[in-house]
């Protein structure tokens, strides 16, 4: 239960959870998510699946979720700010550098991660770092962790090309979203020399057949905090359509859902395979919907599966909770020498696991099978406990 005030003198009252499913091989790891959606079920899915997520980065992090029905949306600073102390007073109880390490998720960036902290640190009367990241840079946070997970889903994807012989260049690319995944995916899919034809964001999405802009989209995004709308003003020839589910429709190589679950569905993976999409790489946790994916599998398509593909993210966190235990910093070359190293091992950790079991080409399968298998080789380790 999070009461707080709003700026009207009125109390507010959400719900907040945090589900700490399985620490057998490192502290609960897994994002705080404010976004009207959330609820207990949604909560825990993505628990379970981060269990697995954090076992393919080799690093040693167990599995959690947490968020709350808050909406940051329209909200202004000071009522963020009290909901989110509000949130962390009963949070910190169940939290720690070696207990659970919550990070940021969709509603939840560095100006929200920094009021949590803020307030953990009040309330503990002590300085630990390590006990959330998506911090910021002043205070114990990492470089690359706000372009981790982005450019971890094209480092994890170009891989994946490169093992059957293709590669991003000259491929056409929609990605679904306009946060952070979306905006470094795009950027890293534009350096490996793909063009980025359509984005969106909740209202609607754009479409630019000379390629996005990535420079406008930040602006509108990272600095105004607009709709995705305002992109057909400052870019001659680009196109606004509302909804954001029509994007699909759009012809594309490769299709990045970088939003949020089910982003996908049946109908939606008809009309791409129909359009002659080959690939797809999950950006955000479990976009497509089960049948969307069978379908995708049924018709050859490449499928690299959010439990892999996005690991980024969260093995960059990983990596800041081991700058806050060694107290120091490493350049963003570093970070991101190292995230490029985690997920080209993930990708052949995956494919090695489907090719072992008898599921070659079915990564969903693979992925699923090397998180498993280090989870369960830990428990059983560790006796009935």
């Amino acid at each position: 239960r999070v009461p707080w005030v709003d700026d009207n003198g009125n109390v507010q009252v959400n719900r907040g959870f945090r589900v700490q499913f399985n620490n057998a091989i490192g502290p609960y790891k897994g994002g705080l998510r404010f976004h009207p959606s959330v609820n207990l079920s949604i909560i825990k899915f993505l628990g379970f699946e981060q269990i697995f997520k954090n076992s393919l980065t080799g690093l040693p992090i167990g599995g959690g979720k947490g968020g709350s029905d808050f909406n940051p949306k329209g909200k202004s600073d000071n009522e963020i700010m009290r909901f989110c102390q509000s949130f962390m007073t009963e949070l910190c109880r169940h939290i720690g550098p070696n207990l659970d390490v919550p990070a940021g998720d969709i509603g939840v960036g560095a100006r929200e991660i920094g009021y949590l902290f803020g307030q953990y640190k009040r309330l503990r009367n002590s300085y630990d770092a390590g006990v959330l990241t998506g911090k910021g840079l002043a205070y114990g946070g990492s470089l690359a962790r706000k372009e981790a997970t982005g450019f971890g889903v094209i480092y994890f994807v170009n891989e994946m090309l490169n093992y059957h012989g293709q590669s991003f260049e000259n491929k056409r690319v929609v990605i679904s979203g306009s946060g952070n995944v979306a905006i470094y995916a795009a950027e890293k899919a534009i350096d490996y020399g793909a063009k980025v034809v359509a984005m969106c964001d909740s209202s609607g999405y754009i479409v630019d057949e000379n390629g996005i802009d990535l420079s406008i989209v930040k602006q509108i995004k990272e600095v105004e905090r607009n709709r995705i709308k305002e992109y057909i003003a400052r870019k001659e020839g680009a196109q606004y359509f509302e909804g954001q589910k029509g994007i699909w429709t759009v012809k594309c190589d490769i299709a990045l859902p970088c939003a949020t679950q089910n982003d996908i569905n049946l109908d939606d993976a008809k009309i791409l395979v129909e359009n002659g999409t080959t690939v797809i790489g999950e950006g955000a946790n479990m976009p497509c919907t089960n049948e969307a994916v069978k379908y995708f599998l049924e018709k050859g398509l490449l499928v690299a599966p959010a439990k892999a593909a996005n690991a980024g993210g969260v093995a960059t966190s990983a990596l800041e909770m081991t700058q806050n235990s060694m107290r120091l910093s490493w350049s963003f070359e570093e970070v991101d020498e190292k995230l490029q190293g985690i997920m080209v091992n993930i990708c052949h950790n995956m494919v090695d696991a489907a090719e072992r079991y008898g599921f070659k080409g079915n990564y969903v399968v693979g992925a699923n099978i090397a998180g498993f298998e280090k989870v369960v080789d830990a428990m059983q380790a560790q006796g009935i406990v």
